[in-house]
């Protein structure tokens, strides 16, 4: 299913695909946990990213987009423009989404950080939520294991920054997100540390944890 809004305003999100969706009005500043109702003269559709198949509302797939501030693509770079438009001029955001019957759109997590356990695919956001909402972890970032497991694939890992005076384990962290999440996606690794890494706008650098995680399994050796 495509969805488009033809009309005339201000105040958007945006990517390379320029102004995207937009958080203005009280109605579209109450929708919580949204990134705004879709922009004016924007055009976007969700896509199973494994088939290319077009999604219906409420499920989640790639965002592609087309609108008149979407970049025409990569300066001699013929590669990375086949990567991110289909033949038919759609910018591929890599951004995993869904759009509510109001026009609302809703970020799950990047396609690319998604952790891939046997045949599902689990969003790193989805159980950071969980672990913030923790009352003794001050913060937390999930990643892959930086070992993978040969049965399963990648295994869901949590670094996490204990509040002052907290004594939480291991198995408190894994027992309580088990307990709010579907069974594939639960943490079963947990490394404690002082602060999660990020960039100054506040993004997770997620790099710089695979290599605490790795050296910290083999400094375990």
């Amino acid at each position: 299913m495509c969805f488009s809004i033809m009309t005339f305003s201000d105040g958007y999100g945006s990517t390379e695909g320029g102004g995207i969706s937009r958080m203005i009005g009280q109605e579209e500043c109450s929708r919580l946990k949204s990134a705004g109702r879709l922009a004016e003269n924007v055009q976007v559709k969700i896509v199973d990213p494994n088939t290319g198949n077009a999604l219906s509302v409420g499920q989640a797939g790639e965002l592609w987009i087309k609108s008149p501030a979407c970049m025409t693509g990569y300066i001699g770079d013929d590669e990375a423009n086949a990567a991110a438009f289909d033949s038919d001029g759609w910018l591929k955001t890599g951004d995993l989404c869904y759009i509510d019957q109001d026009g609302f759109v809703y970020v799950v997590d990047r396609l690319k950080e998604l952790i891939k356990y046997k045949a599902y695919q689990v969003p790193p956001a989805e159980l950071e939520h969980v672990l913030h909402s923790h009352p003794e972890v001050a913060d937390a970032a999930v990643i892959p294991y930086v070992i993978p497991n040969e049965e399963v694939g990648q295994i869901p890992a949590a670094l996490v920054v204990r509040r002052d005076g907290s004594t939480l384990c291991e198995s408190e962290v894994i027992d309580y997100v088990a307990k709010q999440v579907a069974p594939y996606k639960k943490i079963r690794k947990v490394l404690f540390v002082n602060k999660i890494p990020k960039s100054p706008a506040g993004k997770i650098l997620r790099r710089e944890l695979s290599n605490h995680i790795l050296w910290s399994s083999f400094s375990r050796l």
